[in-house]
């Protein structure tokens, strides 16, 4: 669930919460936890726009984190 949230941050640019729901086919009421959780570790970014409008965006971290997730999951499937 965390790195579906963090692909789309960085895939798709910043992005409001009813569109993040939509990539990550997820319910708001969990993904706002997971959000948050991303924004406290520095991996997705809260910004507010013009008229108070939320956007989420990837951090540098996460797309580190996303590109770390991904050889890992090569090297499991050599392993196999």
């Amino acid at each position: 669930m965390y790195i579906s949230n963090l692909e789309a941050s960085a895939y798709y640019g910043p992005m409001k919460l009813t569109r993040i729901t939509y990539k990550t086919r997820m319910n708001c009421g969990p993904l706002k936890l997971i959000l948050k959780d991303l924004t406290r570790k520095k991996l997705v970014e809260e910004k507010t726009l013009k008229k108070n409008i939320i956007v989420y965006v990837a951090t540098p971290k996460s797309r580190k984190t996303i590109s770390h997730f991904e050889q890992l999951k090569e090297m499991l499937l050599v392993a196999e």
